[in-house]
């Protein structure tokens, strides 16, 4: 049995938590961990816990909150508890304030011991027992007695339920893997106990996974995935009925998913909290299709970023060091000298030009990924590398890995023979898959999609004036909006996939459009870092912690750099995060600066054409983003927090 007993102690037990406020609930909890040696950063360490906060609320309901992360500041895994009388609220999905509070913490490379003791901890949570023993609890030390009670490892280890007909197998992950993995996973054992059921749950958490075993699938009448990142190895399930949510679905709504697979086992339907039938892999259920239309395009463009990233920075130098001629040199072998930089310059250019010949297939291959398991690949990416070869580019490339993803998904649920399924994957769907997807993109649709490419490059390379402008402004306004979600994806892939075409010629179109979002892109999370410089009293000790990352975040072109601002104040940070980013991309379009760059922000300042005023368009763009925000939050601040900055040191009013 595993030793427990410096997970909780005394000391990190607060029975009486008294701010209602969510950040200051968790930094009152964040101080018994620092006073305990547990956590070396307090700023640091909240910083990491509102990032996973900004990700997904972390109340789970029926009045629990379990705030964690895993960060560098931890020194070993510990939990901090809270009781609140009057409850804090952390966004639980039936509005219940939450008057338990587990402070999850976990050092970056926690072992596995604690990281499944702290599994066994988010199972309990489901157990209204243990919970309602928690609320009795007197003191410090009986909490601390009853979270370090030895049976919660084996709690860990229980993953069948019932003794009735009906077989199920479970899949369940989260993105940190340390809480709702386990509570889902736990809560679908629960449920199917009452439901008469017997289940077995695959956990895919940071304690490790132990994958189902093969008969235990081959037996199962139904599989539930309840996961908010991709199933692994997801194949191993193809052709059973499958019902497909998110984690929170699983740990809210189990008795009901359960229904849902009964229902699909018998035909009869069921489950109206999940609506909708669910019978294939990649298709969750009661979600609308454009929502899952965005995920499959934004896993493609996921993967396919780091290629744009290598293959344009290459070949970027290759231009910094060999002019732009270096495009006609000849191939390098055979051709290089160790002692001529030419020589190098087409090495760089030439890596560069066949890593970005990967964008189109891979983009094409991880949207087939997305919707129909790896079973999609190759079909996936050889439509991307026929859209090439037809001139159809990357909007050939998402046609194809959707015809491809869908055709796949549609094929792995063909009524085989059982001597035939085994070769599904590996032989049949490929075979058919690849031909089918290969024959549509060179005869039906590859002409028509590169006609549309061709006639997207002369337009861009024909832009001027006002209308570049405007471009310039709308592609902006989609980088700030979401900062890294869809919109910004789209008009992020737009001018990537627009610089593929470009040509040598430093002065077209695409070259201003790529300069244009990536300065637009640059400016939210620079003028909110210089917002926290200059107005400190308008923001919390852990934004302003966040506003010294966002100044090299926002250098490095990561728009993602402001999204624990707009995630805490969306409807004043966001409007001028839009606003600086439009100032940005429309200046940028009007003084012509060009970019062969698709990322590298201010580090490949060298590699832009009109670096001053490129400038010059981030520092107009960061300062209207700081003086709208400054504006809005002035506008609507409490009086309390009215205080001028002279008087305010660490977001507390200095004495006098």
């Amino acid at each position: 049995m595993s030793d427990t007993s410096g997970l909780i102690t005394p000391a990190l037990v607060d029975l009486h938590l008294a701010p209602e406020d969510k950040s200051e609930a968790l930094r009152a909890l964040a101080q018994r961990l620092v006073a305990e040696g547990r956590v070396t950063d307090l700023d640091g360490f909240l910083a990491d816990v509102a990032a996973r906060e900004a990700q997904a609320p972390t109340g789970m309901g029926d009045g629990i909150g379990i705030p964690h992360c895993r960060s560098p500041h931890v020194t070993r895994p510990s939990l901090a508890f809270g009781r609140s009388a009057r409850g804090v609220d952390f966004d639980a999905p039936d509005g219940r304030p939450a008057d338990l509070i587990f402070m999850i913490a976990a050092p970056a490379g926690a072992d596995d011991t604690h990281l499944r003791i702290l599994a066994a901890l988010a199972r309990r949570l489901m157990d209204p027992a243990f919970t309602g023993a928690l609320r009795e609890a007197e003191s410090p030390g009986a909490v601390a007695a009853l979270v370090n009670a030895e049976d919660a490892p084996a709690a860990a280890a229980e993953t069948t339920a019932g003794d009735g007909g009906l077989r199920l197998v479970a899949v369940t992950s989260c993105p940190t893997g340390i809480a709702h993995t386990y509570m889902a996973a736990k809560a679908l054992e629960l449920a199917a106990a009452r439901a008469g059921a017997r289940i077995q749950v695959e956990t895919q958490g940071s304690a490790g996974t132990t994958p189902l075993p093969p008969e235990v699938i081959a037996a199962a009448d139904a599989v539930i995935f309840a996961h908010d990142v991709e199933v692994r190895d997801r194949a191993r399930f193809a052709g059973k009925p499958t019902v497909d949510v998110g984690v929170k679905a699983a740990v809210n709504r189990a008795d009901d998913l359960i229904a849902q697979a009964a229902g699909l086992v018998t035909g009869a339907g069921g489950g109206a909290a999940v609506p909708g039938p669910v019978a294939a892999p990649s298709a969750p259920a009661g979600e609308h299709w454009a929502q899952r239309l965005r995920v499959y395009l934004m896993t493609g463009v996921s993967y396919m970023i780091p290629f744009v990233a290598a293959g344009g920075l290459l070949i970027a130098l290759a231009f910094a060091i060999g002019g732009y001629r270096i495009a006609s040199a000849p191939s390098v072998p055979g051709h290089f000298e160790w002692t001529s930089s030419h020589s190098w310059a087409a090495v760089l250019f030439q890596t560069g030009k066949a890593a970005f010949g990967f964008l189109v297939p891979i983009l094409s291959g991880y949207i087939a990924w997305a919707i129909a398991d790896r079973a999609a690949l190759a079909a996936g990416i050889a439509g991307g590398a026929v859209s090439v070869a037809v001139g159809a580019g990357f909007l050939g490339g998402i046609a194809s890995g959707l015809i491809a993803g869908f055709l796949v998904l549609w094929m792995i649920r063909w009524n085989v023979p059982r001597a035939i399924k085994g070769i599904m994957p590996v032989v049949v769907i490929p075979l058919l898959s690849v031909a089918v997807v290969g024959f549509l993109m060179f005869v039906v649709v590859g002409s028509p999609i590169a006609s549309a490419m061709h006639g997207l490059t002369d337009w861009l390379n024909g832009l001027s004036g006002s209308h570049a402008i405007l471009l310039g402004a709308v592609l902006g306004a989609m980088m700030a909006f979401d900062m890294g979600g869809p919109l910004n994806k789209v008009a992020y892939t737009f001018a990537a996939g627009a610089l593929t075409a470009a040509g040598t010629a430093p002065d077209a179109g695409s070259l201003k459009v790529m300069a244009a979002v990536m300065a637009a892109g640059m400016t939210p999370p620079l003028g909110m870092a210089l917002a926290t410089a200059v107005r400190r009293g308008l923001f919390t000790p852990e934004e302003r912690e966040n506003g010294k990352a966002a100044w090299v975040l926002g250098a490095s072109f990561i728009t993602e750099g402001a999204i624990p601002f707009a995630a805490a104040d969306p409807l004043r940070v966001i409007p001028a995060a839009i606003a600086g980013s439009m100032t940005a991309g429309g200046l940028v379009m009007a003084v012509g600066s060009t970019l062969r760059a698709p990322h590298g922000g201010i580090w490949v300042l060298p590699l832009i054409g009109s670096p001053f005023l490129y400038l010059i368009a981030i520092a107009a763009g960061t300062v209207v983003t700081t003086a709208v925000v400054v504006v809005l939050k002035e506008i609507r601040k409490p009086a309390t927090e009215a205080a001028p900055d002279s008087l305010v040191a660490d977001g507390k009013p200095a004495t006098l």
